[in-house]
């Protein structure tokens, strides 16, 4: 059982991402363009129709809302279209991760975060005590 919820997430994963080259097709109709766009805005977005603090609801529409937009979205793509996409999303996602970039864009928003530290220190009006 674990191994085909593992299987649905990858295979999820993999049709989010050819949604997203999907959506960029010019071979796709514009209000399916539009649902894409929806979908991905949806998820996202840190405002939920079920706020995720709420026990078990909260993630209920993750797990339910998400998967049927998806479905939704890519059952009404052209099958060659769909096909070609989720080939290159499976393609992309084989692809290593780059850990020398990963640590380059940590280093970044550590950098970041003490220039902004350092700007508040530096420009912001202290009072006398």
């Amino acid at each position: 059982m674990l191994s085909a919820i593992k299987t649905w997430a990858r295979d999820l994963k993999r049709d989010s991402f050819a949604l997203y080259l999907a959506s960029r097709d010019p071979r796709v109709p514009w209000y399916v363009k539009a649902l894409a766009v929806a979908i991905a805005a949806y998820a996202l977005s840190p405002i939920d129709l079920i706020p995720d603090f709420i026990p078990v609801l909260g993630y209920l529409d993750d797990l339910i809302l998400l998967p049927l937009g998806i479905w939704l979205a890519i059952s009404l793509i052209p099958a060659e279209v769909v096909a070609e996409c989720r080939a290159n999303a499976a393609a992309a996602l084989q692809r290593p991760v780059s850990r020398a970039g990963m640590i380059a864009i940590i280093l970044l928003w550590i950098g970041g975060a003490l220039a902004l530290v350092w700007a508040v220190f530096t420009w912001w009006p202290r009072t006398a005590a």
